[in-house]
């Protein structure tokens, strides 16, 4: 079986040689690159089953270009590494693509957690063959070919933008609690992370919704959580 690849981004050698020593004794293949250029190069050569991506780089482009440019022409999961723990840049490394962050300093078992979640999500389970796709008014869900089609247009989600969206639409009109739905998507080491949860039904609306403020598809419920509204048929 061929072991998962894992491009590791970053200038800090001393943290790419530790990183890549715990993922390789994990059993995984890891490849490195060391600023912006060579990450891009990498990623399209490569084609690697994820990245670990530093937000400051040396070099032309910064960690969020590069998840961007990444992001035109593939839908590999990006986990950002920031030095400082600021909802501003989570919030723009979600909004360049990214599937989840960690912050720097981080311990082994840590990454491990992360890298084994967001690969479990990005693999994606067997989607049920009762519900394999969903129209509702001009926003189209197809669960099997992993696409989203509004007014006639592809909408370009994440992998994990997709599976959120998916636990959302395949309970129509069926509020899910914020625990159970962190739960289903990112795993129960998230089930209290709301801000996180918050983040990206921000930007999944901004992407399927005419006005993100007043939203016609993804619902909230204060307090309790999100419903994805459709009429039913």
């Amino acid at each position: 079986m061929k072991k998962p690849t894992i491009l590791v981004v970053d200038d800090e050698m001393r943290l790419v040689k530790l990183v890549k020593t715990n993922l390789e004794a994990h059993g995984f293949e890891v490849s490195c690159a060391y600023d912006g250029s060579e990450a891009l190069r990498k990623a399209a050569m490569e084609n690697p089953d994820l990245i670990i991506l530093d937000i400051i780089l040396p070099g032309e482009f910064d960690g969020y270009e590069v998840c961007r440019r990444i992001r035109s022409f593939s839908r590999v999961p990006i986990i950002m590494l920031t030095a400082r723990a600021l909802e501003a840049d989570k919030v723009q490394g979600f909004d360049a693509g990214a599937d989840d962050y960690l912050t720097k300093p981080f311990g082994s078992q840590e990454l491990l957690s992360r890298v084994k979640a967001v690969l479990r999500r990005s693999g994606g389970e067997q989607q049920a063959k009762d519900t394999p796709s969903l129209k509702c008014a001009d926003l189209e869900i197809d669960f099997v070919q992993a696409s989203v089609v509004r007014s006639g247009r592809k909408v370009e989600l994440t992998a994990t933008e997709f599976r959120l969206l998916s636990e959302l639409a395949k309970h129509p009109n069926q509020l899910i609690l914020h625990e159970e739905l962190l739960t289903r998507v990112w795993g129960a080491d998230y089930r209290e992370e709301r801000d996180y949860l918050r983040a990206y039904i921000w930007h999944l609306r901004k992407k399927i919704e005419k006005d993100p403020s007043k939203p016609e598809y993804i619902i909230s419920r204060t307090g309790l959580g999100y419903m994805f509204r459709c009429p039913l048929s």
